[in-house]
């Protein structure tokens, strides 16, 4: 099971209030601006700034290839 639309479209980032990434494979939500994720616990996102992880930039690459390669859309867009 994956994380609804419905949610997706609301999720932002704690901190920046940016879009975020939901890379479904590895179970978390990607900020690339600030480089950390969220992780995604039981179809649960804990989207906590102290349980964020900072992302190295070798696995920042790796996420934005990831996203490039498989046509993976931010949570929103800023209008």
């Amino acid at each position: 099971m994956s994380l609804s639309a419905d949610l997706l479209t609301i999720l932002a980032c704690p901190e920046d209030k940016g879009p975020l990434f939901y890379i479904e494979a590895e179970s978390i939500l990607y900020n690339p601006r600030l480089t950390r994720s969220y992780a995604v616990r039981d179809d649960i996102p804990v989207m906590l700034v102290d349980e964020a992880t900072t992302v190295a930039a070798d696995d920042h690459d790796r996420i934005m290839a990831m996203v490039e390669a498989e046509g993976i859309v931010p949570t929103f867009t800023d209008s």
